[in-house]
């Protein structure tokens, strides 16, 4: 079990959108049977207050929110941002693009500046953010597993910092992109854990 000191243990709260963790959401209904399967919503409901309470910096990683001329005249659009694009996900100044009242930002979190695809360090001042904070343990929750978690953790290994997986905090599109997400985690994450097994690694940390 690794220890997780507060000085340099930053939680990295992936899209918490309305559109992903809202009911109403236009995300929600298509990833919600996968965070059922997991316990995401109870589990982000425990693992955030006490990582508050620990004193642990939050860091919210934001994808790109929706605005009608995105991607005009791009050379080259992936097929999940012409479709973000199609079904307004994420709209700028639209509901479904403001944070999640209960696991988005709070007073003293960091926000980073919004990536354009799936990697939370690309084009973004993440990296800057962590840094100049102290931040080397990186803790990873939020959507979705297989694209924007996995590859902001992966990179985030890339960049020299240790990577945790909460692996019952985040959650997929569908239950093969569940599977997908477990197993490339083994490729890039120092550390996979439950809410409960990473909760008792904050109290070893407090008792050391």
């Amino acid at each position: 079990m690794s220890f997780y000191e507060k000085e340099s243990t930053a939680l990295l709260i992936v899209d918490p959108y309305n559109d992903f963790m809202s009911d109403g959401g236009k995300l929600y209904d298509i990833t919600k049977p996968q965070a059922d399967s997991v316990g995401f919503y109870e589990n982000m409901r425990k693992l955030i207050p006490v990582v508050r309470a620990a004193g642990i910096k939050v860091f919210i990683v934001p994808h790109h929110r929706t605005r009608p001329t995105d991607f005009d005249d791009w050379a080259a659009i992936n097929p999940t941002q012409g479709e973000t694009k199609r079904k307004e996900c994420f709209q700028d100044g639209a509901w479904g693009g403001e944070f999640h009242p209960e696991f988005g930002p709070q007073p003293g979190d960091v926000v980073a500046l919004e990536h354009w695809a799936q990697n939370g360090f690309a084009n973004t001042d993440l990296d800057a953010q962590l840094k100049q904070h102290g931040m080397k343990k990186l803790i990873f929750v939020g959507f979705i597993a297989n694209s924007c978690v996995e590859a902001s953790a992966r990179m985030g290994m890339e960049l020299g910092y240790h990577v945790t997986l909460i692996k019952d905090a985040t959650a997929a599109f569908n239950p093969e992109g569940m599977v997908a997400a477990r197993v490339n985690a083994k490729l890039f994450a120092h550390s996979e854990l439950t809410t409960a097994e990473f909760l008792d690694g904050l109290k070893a940390t407090a008792k050391a």
